[in-house]
């Protein structure tokens, strides 16, 4: 698969070192222009070319385009693509940025390749065991907990992702990979948000071009789901002396199962000697008694990317997707679904009251756009 990369950053960057680990893709082009990041990107793809616009990238023999530009270029870009050469694409989380988009989005209904949204937690390997096992363990998850303990955000060209105009807020650009979790474990979809959040420590000193970053650095939410099931975030971005960086724990009338992941590696102290290892907690309720199944993940992955190798997984399963080997497991409605719970969670911390989803203008529409949501029939790890 020859593939097109819209933005080089850190994050696209990421992608291009993982694409390098499978045996059968290729960064044919790339659109950066900061010349910084886009000199690092061919460095990791000599062979690509470099193109000054998404207009000259497409007219590349690319056969897929990844999407990792700043989040509030994400849906236009889409558009461009599909009006000039609908390719299957991977777009960076989250799909949009605008609560007024909802029209823009449901048009992609008819586009006419997949489109699959690279929600890395999913294929975090201790996260993918938890939801794989999940109901076995717990007897149906009832109660589901997501905790983040972690660094401040980091320095984006231009300063982007300080600010929510462009990067759609914390709740979105951060946390739509949690929202995204609590619908694939719970398998359901929302009704009502309750949040309370803010920027409490991070960039109080900092300027860019003049103006105070705006972006939460915390807080607190809680999901009601349609058929009962409940689901709390905790997000705290500025605590990154924790040993894991996420914690999920999923409980129902027969036990809790836990995950607990660390951090990306090349943060971790070298006095404190190698890294924490995943791991995976069953705690049956009966007989009692916690099985803990570490999850150790390949050091080449570790070294590929900042998500546990998640990212190599991710584009494992696309390629197979797109040999017809299996289903595009994040398609359309799932990034619109995160993206709106994590509007609904600002809506509620900025006016303290519960937020209804189905009242609000950028609520997805039933079942109509690349449906999706469903558990992977098999576990990302055996």
């Amino acid at each position: 698969m020859r593939w097109g990369i819209i933005g080089a950053g850190m994050m696209g960057q990421e992608h291009i070192r993982n694409l390098a680990l499978l045996p059968d893709a290729q960064v044919l082009a790339i659109v950066e222009p900061d010349a910084a990041m886009a000199a690092a990107a061919m460095a990791l793809a000599p062979d690509a070319r470099c193109c000054d616009s998404v207009t000259a990238l497409l007219d590349q023999p690319v056969d897929a385009v990844l999407i990792a530009s700043p989040n509030d270029l994400h849906l236009s870009q889409i558009e461009q693509i599909a009006a000039t050469r609908p390719l299957p694409l991977m777009v960076e989380k989250p799909l949009f940025t605008d609560p007024g988009s909802t029209d823009r989005l449901a048009a992609l209904a008819t586009y006419p390749a997949p489109v699959w949204v690279a929600m890395e937690y999913r294929y975090m390997p201790p996260i993918a065991r938890l939801v794989s096992t999940a109901d076995s363990v717990t007897g149906g998850v009832r109660m589901l907990s997501i905790r983040e303990h972690r660094f401040p955000f980091l320095h984006k060209v231009g300063g982007w992702n300080r600010f929510n105009a462009r990067s759609g807020g914390t709740m979105v650009e951060k946390c739509c990979h949690f929202f995204d979790l609590m619908r694939l474990i719970l398998q359901d979809d929302p009704v009502r948000v309750m949040a309370s959040a803010g920027q409490a420590v991070n960039h109080k000193d900092e300027r860019v071009d003049g103006r105070q970053p705006d972006v939460w650095d915390s807080g607190y939410v809680i999901v009601d789901f349609a058929r009962g099931g409940r689901a709390m975030l905790e997000l705290c971005m500025f605590a990154e002396g924790a040993r894991y960086q996420e914690q999920v724990a999923a409980t129902g009338p027969d036990g809790l199962i836990e995950a607990f992941v660390p951090g990306p590696t090349r943060f971790w102290p070298d006095h404190l000697g190698a890294p924490p290892v995943a791991q995976v907690i069953a705690s049956p309720r009966t007989p009692k008694g916690p099985h803990v199944l570490k999850i150790p993940v390949d050091p080449t992955l570790l070294a590929a990317g900042d998500h546990n190798g998640s990212t190599f997984w991710q584009h494992q399963r696309f390629a197979r997707a797109m040999a017809g080997d299996g289903p595009v497991e994040v398609p359309v409605r799932d990034g619109w679904w995160a993206v709106a719970m994590g509007m609904a969670a600002q809506d509620s911390a900025r006016t303290g009251r519960a937020i209804e989803i189905a009242d609000q203008p950028y609520a997805p529409p039933a079942r109509s756009v690349q449906s999706g949501t469903k558990r992977s029939a098999t576990p990302l790890m055996q």
